[in-house]
């Protein structure tokens, strides 16, 4: 009987590989390469909003290599609302605010969906209006009494 050695770091690069599937498929790229050019983009300018303890936090949940994507950038001094988000995407990117909406939506949604409601939770109460219809949940909004 033969016995296979198991690849201890498969776990994490499984979890990275099935992040970018689900990114694939949830957002209709034709190729994996586009699904993770999408992950890279958005979990980038994703970094430059997201500082203190809801970062740290972000970052551990993420698989590996996407925690790296993530927590490459520098953040920002200023925090910018959703929409400026979804804006400066798409400077970036060099697409339309649509696309870049539609990126954003895609990871961020599937990102909540690999890290919980709690974590989601914290990090969108850390961020100005706008971001949580992008990570997939509704904004409510407080209304004067």
């Amino acid at each position: 009987m033969i016995h296979e050695s198991r690849n201890t770091g498969a776990p994490m690069d499984t979890t990275f590989g099935l992040l970018l599937e689900k990114i694939r498929y949830e957002g209709a790229y034709p190729t994996r390469e586009r699904a993770e050019e999408s992950l890279r983009a958005v979990l980038g300018a994703l970094g430059r909003q997201i500082t203190g303890d809801e970062r740290v936090a972000l970052a551990g949940a993420l698989p590996e290599e996407a925690a790296r994507v993530f927590t490459a950038e520098v953040p920002a001094v200023k925090q910018l609302p959703g929409a400026a988000f979804v804006r400066e995407l798409a400077e970036q990117t060099g697409g339309t605010p649509a696309t870049a909406r539609w990126d954003a939506g895609v990871v961020l949604s599937q990102v909540a969906a690999l890290v919980g409601d709690d974590l989601v939770a914290n990090v969108v109460s850390c961020l100005p209006p706008g971001y949580a219809l992008l990570f997939g949940r509704a904004e409510l909004l407080a209304q004067a009494a």
